[in-house]
């Protein structure tokens, strides 16, 4: 089955500009092996995560977990409200040499919804493009891209926006119109990702959203970043997430991109792979400054860390909660609100794959206390929490059943979703603190991600008792 090029090596004989379409399974001619099949979303075996898609609306890709706002455009219509920090979660990589190729589109499900707009046809061909961007000096190689891309503009009439407040990745747009409706978004892996983020599985994954209608479209990959459409719209905040009307909107759009069909396949949970690789991470690049001294108050031993995923791997999973396609990084900054069509998009497919429903949630939840200054006060009450539900199960009854009428959702439905939300959301915790401790080691970014780490543990062995003690209804 054709499936998306990663970031493989230029195919030989080719120069710079030149397009090869590179045919099922190859990456390019000099690199034939056959990558894997994938019926529809991937993810059931090989976890992603990482940074984003979109500006205002897309541009939330500066940063995966970022920080800042000077980036965020107020397009007309929009909240006046200004959009919290960005957060911040990643790293990147990159090198190459520059030749353009095509990657064969991937399958759809039979069973899902169209995409939103364009004809049939399929998902079209996404070109790849072996230029490698420098990272310290962006504003060239995004231009020299934008030329491949946008051949009929005049350079001279090509404007720029740099977005400097991301804490992972590099984000520039391109554009010639004032509003920016026109812009192309270049964003730059930043320094490391490889070690949390597969980059084709990201790729992949950000096709099928998009031909669900669920994503951005994407114009092109290149050694070590993308580029993709610009969303008009403002990136959430702390307040707008508390607001009943958009989050029966995100509620609405989670349950959308969880409706999508694995295509008859059984997907696997990438949750306890995710978990471990990342405590393997901790065990072999961190152990000796894990067990510094100055930090047992704050950061559990090893073998306190390797009982707890343990315990979770054995409670978690036995709550029968379903795996659906997952965002997995739901930040407040990775949600776009668009208030001239008063919908919602989601930004930032690094980390997306098949995932426990619960989890999704509870982690969306997680993020309501912020990331750069985290008040964990924020937390969604239980009433807030079951008006969400709600409209999610309503959401999610509908798309599933193919019945607009049957969204009739019980009392026990309810409950037993807000329980298995509110455990997993430990889980959460979990993942995010040990990858804290991971950025801390590698990270150029300026962000305290020792701090971020250990409030994360804090706060999931402080909720641990609490989550414990609920009951899934007989």
């Amino acid at each position: 089955m054709p499936v998306p090029v990663g970031c493989g090596p230029a195919a030989r004989g080719a120069g710079p500009g030149r397009i090869r379409f590179l045919g099922p399974g190859c990456r390019s001619r000099s690199d034939a092996r056959p990558l894997p099949a994938v019926p529809l979303p991937v993810g059931c075996a090989s976890p992603a995560r990482g940074g984003g898609a979109g500006a205002a609306a897309a541009a939330g890709e500066a940063g995966g977990r970022r920080a800042g706002d000077s980036w965020l455009p107020n397009g007309g219509g929009s909240s006046p409200r200004p959009p919290a920090p960005r957060s911040p979660r990643h790293m990147g990589r990159g090198s190459g040499s520059a030749e353009l190729a095509m990657a064969a589109p991937p399958a759809r499900c039979p069973d899902c919804p169209g995409p939103e707009r364009g004809g049939g046809g399929g998902t079209p061909a996404v070109p790849h493009l072996g230029i490698a961007v420098d990272e310290g000096d962006v504003l060239p190689g995004a231009l020299r891209i934008v030329r491949q891309l946008r051949p009929a503009w005049e350079p001279a009439t090509v404007k720029t926006k740099l977005f400097t407040d991301g804490i992972t990745n590099k984000l520039v747009a391109c554009y010639r119109d004032e509003g920016m409706a026109d812009a192309v978004l270049v964003r730059v892996y930043g320094r490391k990702t490889e070690l949390l983020v597969d980059r084709e599985t990201e790729l992949r994954n950000f096709q099928v959203l998009r031909a669900h209608g669920c994503a951005p479209d994407l114009y092109c990959a290149f050694q070590n970043g993308l580029c993709y459409q610009f969303l008009p719209g403002i990136a959430l905040g702390p307040d707008h997430v508390r607001d009943p009307h958009i989050f029966r909107l995100v509620a609405r759009e989670m349950a959308r991109v969880h409706a999508i069909h694995a295509n008859g396949s059984l997907p696997r949970p990438i949750l306890w792979q995710k978990l471990h690789k990342y405590l393997t991470l901790v065990k072999t690049e961190l152990s000796p400054k894990v067990s510094d001294p100055s930090l047992p108050q704050d950061v559990p031993s090893l073998e306190a860390l390797e009982q707890e995923l343990a315990w979770m791997k054995e409670t978690l999973s036995q709550l029968g909660s379903p795996v659906v396609l997952c965002h997995n990084d739901l930040l407040c900054k990775n949600i776009i609100y668009d208030r001239t069509r008063e919908h919602v998009r989601f930004i930032d497919y690094e980390y997306t794959g098949y995932n426990y429903q619960a989890f999704d949630i509870g982690n969306h939840f997680n993020e309501f206390a912020g990331v750069k200054e985290v008040d964990y006060g924020l937390y969604p009450s239980k009433e807030t929490q079951l008006q969400w539900l709600r409209s999610y199960l309503q959401a999610y009854k509908e798309l599933t059943r193919g019945h607009p009428g049957d969204t009739q959702v019980s009392e026990e439905e309810l409950e037993t979703l807000y329980v298995q939300v509110n455990k997993f959301s430990l889980a959460s915790h979990f993942l995010w603190a040990c990858w804290g401790l991971i950025q801390d080691k590698y990270s150029t970014i300026d962000f305290n991600f020792l701090r971020y780490a250990k409030l994360r543990f804090k706060e999931y062995f402080k909720m641990k008792p609490v989550v414990t003690a609920l009951q899934v209804p007989k």
